[in-house]
């Protein structure tokens, strides 16, 4: 069991038809503690019924909320999620919200200070008072910084980016997110292995993963490139499968599993939930292994 800190946004996804508790860091989260490490989350909500939902629903999850904080001038975060013919969403963030607005505190920091891994988004520096948390934050040394990228326009930048990649020890992007950083970066390369290869070079970055949707994933870790080809599956919908796929990922190479059983064990829970409705369906670890093996 690894000790996991999660920074950033907490939220209602809102589809048009229900609304479902999500936010990318939420979601590695919640994946995370299902796989039964201890996990704290670092968040704001507001103190309105939105909120104290979020708050029970992370005790029921088994997610120490102690550093979620409940702000009385800021609502809690709704996202409003549409899906086009091929599940994939599109999110409309209302702003500011009280995500936008996460304070530092000194039992934060310790927290990070004393866990094995932090994981933390670009969404979350969109406002200054959280952005600043986030930077102090990544002060502390000792920890394993793992960043997620999860662009969202209008809400980064160049140098936002550059300075976050060169803060973290891990880093995720999806295919279309590697090629776009990589040519603001002054990458003259087409190819996804060749760009992987310059970010790392340029950031430092000794562990990289690219998800590349229904094809797979691509691994550098430690100077080795490991590859999962995708599994076939029928989406319904793609919110959240990027998270939990970083979550299981985190999750096995914290456990001292190997990287190519990790990226493919991570694969297979990416498409199983997006196969699912919603960010964080409920999956056993017999769902897993037998959707990797299937017995004849």
């Amino acid at each position: 069991m690894a000790h996991i800190v999660c920074f950033g946004e907490v939220l209602w996804d809102v589809f048009p038809e229900h609304k479902k508790i999500g936010g990318a860091p939420l979601n590695v989260a919640l994946r995370l503690a299902s796989f039964n490490h201890d996990v704290n989350m670092i968040s704001a909500v507001g103190q309105d019924e939105l909120g104290a939902l979020i708050l029970n629903y992370l005790e029921e999850h088994h997610i120490n909320k102690n550093h979620v904080q409940a702000l009385e001038d800021y609502k809690t975060g709704e996202v409003q999620v549409v899906l086009n013919a091929k599940g994939s969403a599109s999110y409309t963030i209302e702003h500011p919200r009280a995500w936008d607005k996460i304070s530092l505190t000194q039992a934060a920091k310790l927290a990070v200070q004393d866990a094995d891994a932090f994981v933390f988004g670009s969404l979350a520096a969109r406002d200054a008072v959280s952005k600043q948390t986030l930077f102090n934050l990544l002060e502390v040394e000792e920890t394993y910084k793992i960043f997620d990228l999860n662009l969202r326009p209008p809400f980064y930048n160049k140098e936002l980016l550059v300075y976050l990649m060169h803060k973290a020890d891990f880093i995720k992007f999806n295919d279309d997110e590697l090629f776009e950083v990589a040519a603001f970066m002054g990458s003259k390369f087409n190819g996804l292995e060749q760009n992987l290869h310059f970010i790392a070079e340029n950031t430092k970055t000794k562990h990289i993963c690219v998800t590349k949707g229904s094809h797979g994933a691509v691994l550098l870790y430690d100077d080795d490139l490991y590859y999962n080809s995708g599994y076939q599956i029928k989406v319904a919908d793609t919110v959240g499968a990027g998270d939990s796929f970083l979550a299981s990922l985190i999750s096995q190479l914290l456990n001292g599993i190997t990287p190519q059983i990790a990226i493919n064990f991570a694969s297979a829970v990416g498409a199983l939930v997006a196969q699912r409705e919603g960010a964080n369906p409920k999956l056993s670890t017999f769902d897993i292994e037998t959707f990797i093996n299937p017995k004849g």
